[in-house]
């Protein structure tokens, strides 16, 4: 079974293009999203309509925000929410179309878990909101507590750094291993990075993989300066979410 696991879309749709069609070339059989297709971007019926056909998503905190009143959000992120929440009650199209997307948020699960791995948006402890960062590794207490709850594996995003922490406190870059995990004995997270938004000073979309026990990080190409365009047309988008996908921050 080959899978691609995508996460962090955040309404980009040029960046969501690129990757499906990097996904295509790459024959897979499945496509598993960990949340946050919406937020922030400027596009978020279109890739909700594109995420619908995926095999499996679970609910991301920007998702979640665009369902109920957003909260922990800074100012930029809660104006982006309520903008995006505005497109999916008023966008144009059947009512059909509308309650489809709705109903697809509403049933997305916070947890997946199949054969020993586990698929979540933020932690296995908080799946909507915690964040696990490269830097954790000097807080092993709060790792510890979280690998407790792993039973093997666990994929995630959130962060939208890509990487790989094992249970003993290594947090290992893509390029430091190649843009290859093999996985074993040892338990492990792997952060999948963001199709939509990077933030590890690389502006390429990122997702991997998963064959068997091999994890492949991939990076796509998108032409980013088209989507930062439509950031700066939509007054409620601040126009530092169009400014940060240059720099993939």
């Amino acid at each position: 079974m080959k899978r691609a696991i995508i996460s962090d879309i955040h309404g980009n749709l040029e960046a969501l293009s690129a990757v499906l069609a990097d996904i295509e070339s790459e024959e897979v059989s499945e496509i598993f999203c960990l949340g946050d297709i919406i937020g922030y971007g400027p596009n978020p019926c279109q890739c909700l309509d594109m995420a619908i056909e995926f095999d499996e998503a679970v609910l991301g905190n920007h998702d979640q925000g665009a369902l109920f009143d957003p909260e922990g959000f800074s100012s930029g992120a809660e104006k982006a929410i309520f903008w995006t929440r505005d497109q999916l009650e008023s966008s144009s199209g059947d009512r059909e179309t509308s309650l489809k997307r709705w109903d697809f948020l509403c049933e997305l699960p916070r947890t997946v878990r199949e054969n020993g791995f586990m698929y979540v948006h933020g932690s296995p402890r908080n799946p909507l909101n915690e964040y696990v960062f490269p830097e954790d590794i000097h807080n092993p207490r709060k790792v510890e507590k979280i690998f407790c709850i792993i039973e093997q594996y666990c994929f995630q995003g959130h962060t939208h750094v890509p990487g790989v922490l094992t249970e003993d406190c290594f947090f290992r870059r893509p390029d430091e291993i190649g843009d290859v995990c093999q996985l074993g004995d040892r338990k492990a997270m792997i952060n999948v990075g963001s199709v939509g938004q990077p933030r590890d000073g690389d502006p390429r979309s990122c997702y991997v993989i998963q064959e068997d026990q091999t994890v492949r990080f991939r990076r796509v190409e998108y032409p980013f300066e088209e989507t930062a365009k439509k950031i700066y047309a939509i007054a409620e988008l601040d126009n530092f979410l169009g400014d940060r996908l240059r720099d993939g921050r």
